[in-house]
């Protein structure tokens, strides 16, 4: 049976900023939307391929590079095209999100309805806190994502 929506929130809890996929992700896990599967990932953005495999939609959560202002929450679909690199999204990672997306639509298993909320970051040294600006964009983007997905399941 296929989950109707998958939330991936991804980055890593102790480099500051990068946690903010995490956090978003648990905010969402915690109002427990039927039909929505939330999952966290690290640095394997291979594995994010199997992760979407059974998903009707995928709302994908990731800091991103800091181009204009911490806290900037750039939303994105990859129907449209390959993502902007100038976000470098994952690049803590040495195979990052632009490039698993990239891989999966060539291979014919990117999901057809996905989304990606890329949040410029502040910080991503070690053992640092989530700057301000970017936990207060985790509540905004935890909303956003909310409020879409209960949308979509009052449609159904």
């Amino acid at each position: 049976m296929s989950t109707r929506a998958l939330v991936i929130g991804l980055g890593n809890p102790d480099r500051g900023d990068d946690a903010v996929g995490l956090i978003v992700a648990r905010r969402i896990a915690a109002l427990g939307i039927p039909g929505v599967a939330v999952r966290e990932a690290g640095g394997d953005m291979l594995a994010l391929l199997d992760h979407w495999a059974e998903a009707e939609r995928v709302v994908l959560i990731d800091a991103a590079a800091p181009l204009t202002r911490p806290g900037r929450i750039h939303r994105l679909d990859p129907s449209f095209g390959p993502l902007p690199r100038d976000l470098a999204l994952g690049s803590t990672h040495a195979f990052g999100l632009a490039d698993a997306v990239e891989l999966a639509r060539t291979l014919g298993r990117l999901p057809a309805g996905m989304v990606i909320f890329a949040i410029e970051a502040a910080r991503f040294d070690h053992g640092a806190a989530l700057s301000a600006p970017v936990a207060q964009a985790a509540r905004e983007a935890a909303a956003m994502i909310a409020d879409a997905l209960m949308e979509e399941r009052a449609d159904a």
